[in-house]
Order: structure tokens, then sequence, then C-alpha cells
């Protein structure tokens, strides 16, 4: 009896899973409730410009205490923000926005106090909370955006800053002009809990998120095995450069995520327009009043118009971005030009600013030096975002977020030192301005030649 061998049977691998699904209108409304979120944190920043004038005299305190009580905003600032985006891994993104905001109302009341002590106090606490709001609001959006569709959601995020000082800066000047300056930071406080309250019910985690990654991972076959499935934005499983790997591929360390060029270029960038940033929050509308003798309203008026030239921008810029790269043309000369561009800008603005002499040319060095530079900040988040794999983009951003907002810690009390220092008011802050021009050419340049994208994505297992 002849024996046959059974022939080889053959097995199918199991069918690899789709990308999660884009639901389009869940992201929008997560991506409003962001933006009102953005709102709120920058009117928490720019009450204290706004009561600057009013508050120095009821207290009877000089610049350089003022820019001391400013400053003390950051102090915990960058520290937080590195510390919860290490953590960031571990906790839900919507949780941390609900501590933050809830945290955000806390810090507001210390200023009813009305002393130099209290009212550090309470923007040590507010800077803490803020500290990761923008990196981890960002890293919430993420979750629910895909690769090629965040620039515009990254830039509306960021709008919502511009949004928020434009509608603040009117509203809380009403607020410090007919009702005394504590009174804005009442108003502040009850807008955070009542945020609070509505995200309690609305907020989720998203699909791209990485606590959606480990929940897809751990129902998934081995790594290795066929019928991996693929997590968009996971290092070896993420579709770059028309290939659709299937093995997993273990995340680069952190340390040499942040030392690529890609990431360094946007910290440098990030620091620049924070530098100008820092100035404007605590200084602009001071300098508006005593400098360019405008009324309290009149300044706001032109803060608020500052404010609204920074979102045109932030809509416009990181939209031509997406749209470039959706037709495969980003690059160096797309995300590294267009972020070293706008501070470069802005550096050039505020050089000139004391120099000018005429109204209206004072008024547009102002709009330029503290509007151009915003669009650096979005960008900078998504070229990051484009060199490292999700499983690392939390803790990268926080690490990111922490040492691009360090001007604030300083800059604030350096320009009231140099105010106060100088022969007159005049040259103190031309002094501050040319300082800080100096420094965001040098960001600004080295960002326009570091940042590569592209080149750092394929090197280090990113979405690109």
């Amino acid at each position: 009896m002849a024996v046959h061998p059974l022939p080889p049977r053959r097995t199918s691998a199991p069918e690899t899973p789709d990308p999660p699904a884009y639901d389009r209108r869940r992201a929008w409304l997560i991506l409003a409730m962001v933006v009102a979120f953005m709102m709120i944190n920058y009117a928490d920043k720019s009450v204290l410009g706004l009561a600057a004038v009013p508050l120095m005299d009821e207290l009877a305190i000089d610049k350089s205490t003022y820019g001391l009580i400013s400053s003390s905003f950051y102090v915990l600032f960058s520290v937080s923000g590195l510390v919860v985006g290490l953590l960031s891994a571990r906790w839900s993104t919507r949780t941390m926005l609900l501590v933050m905001a809830a945290l955000w109302a806390v810090a507001q009341l210390p200023a009813l106090v009305a002393t130099v002590p209290a009212l550090v106090a309470g923007r040590l606490l507010l800077g803490a909370a803020e500290g990761p709001a923008a990196s981890m609001s960002m890293h919430t959006l993420y979750g629910w955006f895909p690769p090629g569709r965040r620039g515009m959601p990254s830039a509306l995020q960021i709008g919502g800053a511009a949004l928020g000082t434009a509608v603040a800066a009117p509203v809380l000047t009403w607020f410090i002009v007919n009702l005394g300056w504590r009174s804005a930071f009442v108003a502040l406080a009850i807008t955070s809990a009542a945020w609070c309250l509505v995200w309690y019910a609305v907020g989720k985690d998203g699909p791209y998120s990485a606590a959606a990654q480990r929940s897809a991972a751990g129902a998934a076959p081995a790594s290795g095995t066929p019928g991996t499935p693929r997590t968009p934005g996971t290092p070896g499983t993420g579709e770059r450069n028309g290939t659709r790997p299937t093995a997993e591929v273990p995340a680069p360390p952190l340390s040499r995520l942040l030392l690529s060029g890609t990431v360094v270029g946007s910290v440098l960038s990030a620091f620049g327009s924070h530098w100008a940033l820092a100035v404007s929050s605590a200084w602009l509308p001071v300098y508006l009043q005593t400098q360019l003798d405008l009324t309290a309203s009149t300044a706001s008026v032109a803060v608020s118009a500052v404010s609204v030239l920074s979102l045109l921008l932030l809509l416009s810029v990181p939209a031509l971005v997406d749209r470039r790269k959706r037709h495969g043309r980003a690059g160096r000369a797309v995300d590294g030009i267009a972020q070293g561009a706008a501070v470069l800008v802005s550096g050039a603005a505020l050089a000139l600013l004391p120099f000018a002499e005429q109204r209206a040319a004072q008024l547009a060095l102002v709009a330029v030096a503290f509007a151009a530079h915003a669009v650096a900040i979005p960008l900078h988040y998504v070229t990051t975002a484009a060199v490292v794999p999700a499983a690392r983009r939390g803790p990268v951003f926080g690490v990111v977020a922490a040492t691009g907002t360090l001007p604030g810690m300083f800059v604030p009390y350096l320009t009231g030192h140099l105010v106060d220092g100088a022969a007159s008011e005049a040259t103190g802050y031309a002094i501050a301005f040319l300082l800080s021009a100096a420094v965001m050419a040098v960001c600004g340049a080295v960002a326009m030649l570091a940042i590569r994208p592209d080149r750092d994505a394929r090197a280090l297992g990113g979405e690109g």
C-alpha cells in the first residue's frame, strides 16, 4: 500500500486590521474644546499684564518687582511641563486637562488678597498648572487627528491662544476699568470652572492616542507573527515612504530623539517665539500705555489687533504646510524655513521698534514683532511629531515644551530690571528689545538650518 505524504497545509495569515477610523465630528468637537481650553490659558497669562498699571499703582511697586511677579508664573511652568510630559503615557489626556483647568480656577483667587506674596503664590500655582497645557492639549488633538490632518488642528489650537488674548484684552480691561482689577481674576476663575464641567461631559481619549494603541497591541498577535496589526504613528507599523512594514521596531531612546536636528531646531524656534511672547504678555500693555501714551482701553484694542494678526497667520501658514504635505512637497523648505523665518521677522521688527518715530510705524512694528513669531509654535509641534514615534510623543512633547518656554522664567524680570536700571524708560525698553531681537535672530537662523523632518523621520522611525 503506497503511502502518499500529505500536502503541506496552507495557513492564511490573519487579516491586518485597518487603521482606526477618523471620526471627523468627534475630532472637531474635541478640537473646539481644546481651542476654548487654550483661550482660557492665554487669558490667564495676559490678565496680569492688562492689570499691571493699576496694580503697580495700588501696591506701590517698581517695574522690577512687577517683572518678578510676572516671571514667577514660569518658575514651575517648565518643570511641570517636563514632569507631566514624561508621565503622560501613564495617564489619560482627558483627566490631565480636567485637573489642569480646575487648578487654573483656584490659582486666580489669591489675587483677592492683593499683596506681592499672594500674587506670586497665585502665579506659581497657575504656572505649574499651565506648564503642560499646550503640549498635552496638542497631544490630545493628535490622538484624534491622523498624520496629514494635523497642521490645521495644530494651528487652531495655538490660534486659541491668539483668540483668547484678542477676546480677553477688551473684556478683561472692561472689568479692570469698571469693576477693579481683582474682578478680572474672579471672572477667569469662573470661566475655568465652567470649562471643567463641559469637558467632564464630552472629553475622551482619541483612537490615535497612545492608550488606544496599547489596547490594540494587547489584542494583537505577538510581534513578528503574520497579521500583526498596524497602528498609525508607531515605529515599524505606520505607512511611511510608500511601505507597509509589519515587524514591530523598538522606539529609539529618548536622548536620541531629543538630540536630532529637527527636534533641536524645533525647540530653538519655540524658544525664540516664547521669548517674544514673554515680553508681550508682561510688558506690551504697559509699553503701549507708558511709552506710546495710549489709554487702557485703546491699549487693549491694540493688543487685540496683534492677536488677530497672529490668528490670521496661524490659520494660513500651517494650512499651506498641510497642503504641501498632502501633495508630497514637504521638507525643510516648508517646515524649517517657515518656523525660522517667523522668528526672524519678529526679531527684525523688534529691533527696528526703538528707532521708529511715527505712531503708525510704531504700531505696525509692534504688530509684526509680537504676531509673526506665533507661526513657529504650532509648526514646532508638527515637525517634532513627524520625527518621533507616537509611543514617545508625550514625553518628547513635554521636554520640548519645557525647554521652549524657558524664556518666560526670566525675560519678564530681565525686561523690568533693564527698564528700571536705564537712564530713562525709553532707553531701557530699547535695550530690552534689541537684546530680544538678537536672541530671536540666532534661534530663527539655527531652526532654518537644523530642521529636516524627512531625514530624521527615516532615521528615528517617526511618522514622517
